[in-house]
């Protein structure tokens, strides 16, 4: 299929057997993360508020079937570091979040405790657990200061709006902590992928419009994102944490995003997904109490690429199509954890 791109994966030697927190799989991109690690030999604890989309990736591919499950709230400071106690974990990865710019709008202090007080939380706990080395924090491409050049680690923090300020946020307390781990924050730019059925997200939303025969409302075609598919972001995740366990550097931040050949309008996308879906339609819908939305996001993803030879092995056309695969597959009634791990399988063997 296309293109195909040469990069280094995971390590299944170094994941099998270690023990993994993850907060946040319920989600889209814990679920996949949960399911991979899983797959290549890792006892993965899973924390995490129930779905909250219906149907949703964690059910479908059963992740409780391949881990330790608890139904949790990252606000709840005991329970989470009772979890983390009990479990003894070598590494955490932190992705439970409030993810929508929208929903942060109305509920912006729900926004805050969670991405913010959450992310203090998860580092207290850590630091009061021996077995803990590593903690990987996931925030956003959205952290940095809305510009037309694509943003390095170091460009400045921002966030106009109370997602993009808290995710910030919670880059400012992985910075300052004073914990006795590793820490590293990885910052990903928009990724997709099968199995995500977030409200207010472009590739859920045609789907959902595509099933239901409906017309597709967007509100900002022209806006640029660099898209990737989940599983290349996770690729990155995985990758660093293993730079940082053999490493000497105690903080550090990573970029991962596709470069320009994969960065595309929102109406670019939309056509595209389009010509895999007969009969989906589209018309821009102009909202004048719209709020506000960076025009354009890019990441420089350099330093991922020289340092840990990271590169996206699937370009925008492949992401596009497996993910169109994925749903068509649920549509017709597919057992979705063996189409997912399937794909994950491909992604392993991409050379």
């Amino acid at each position: 299929m296309g293109h195909m791109v040469s990069a280094p994966l995971p390590s299944r030697d170094f994941w099998s057997g270690k023990r993994v927190f993850i907060t946040g799989h319920t989600g889209f991109k814990g679920g996949w993360l949960a399911l991979w690690l899983s797959k290549i030999g890792a006892a993965v604890h899973g924390y995490a508020l129930p779905p909250d989309t219906d149907p949703n990736f964690f059910a479908l591919c059963r992740i409780e079937t391949k881990l330790l499950h608890r139904e949790a709230d990252v606000r709840d400071a005991a329970a989470l570091a009772k979890a983390i106690h009990d479990f003894q974990p070598d590494i955490v990865f932190h992705l439970a979040a409030q993810a929508l710019v929208r929903t942060s709008y109305a509920q912006p202090l729900e926004t805050y405790a969670t991405n913010i007080m959450g992310t203090a939380f998860l580092l207290d706990a850590v630091a009061r657990t021996p077995n803990v080395q590593l903690a990987v924090i996931v925030t956003s491409d959205k952290i940095y200061a809305e510009g037309a050049d694509a943003h390095t680690e170091e460009a400045p923090l921002g966030g106009k709006d109370p997602y993009s300020a808290s995710k910030a946020g919670a880059e400012l307390i992985a910075a300052s902590f004073p914990a006795s781990v590793k820490i590293t924050t990885l910052r990903a730019g928009n990724v997709i992928g099968g199995g995500d059925w977030s409200s207010d997200r472009l590739v859920p939303d045609f789907f959902r419009a595509a099933f239901a025969h409906n017309v597709l409302h967007i509100r900002n075609p022209r806006a640029i994102r660099p898209w990737q598919h989940v599983l290349d972001a996770l690729c990155g995740y995985l990758l660093a944490a293993e730079h940082m366990w053999h490493g000497t550097v105690r903080r550090d931040a990573w970029n991962f995003g596709p470069g320009a050949a994969s960065e595309a309008s929102v109406e670019a996308v939309i056509t595209r997904l389009g010509a895999f879906w007969s009969g989906s339609c589209y018309e821009v819908s102009s909202q004048a109490d719209a709020p506000h939305e960076a025009p354009i996001l890019r990441l420089n993803a350099q330093k991922a690429q020289q340092e840990l030879a990271w590169r996206p092995r699937w370009p925008l056309e492949e992401a596009l199509t497996y993910t169109a695969e994925w749903y068509r597959a649920w549509q017709g009634g597919a057992a979705m954890d063996a189409i997912s791990l399937s794909q994950i399988e491909t992604y392993c063997q991409y050379d």
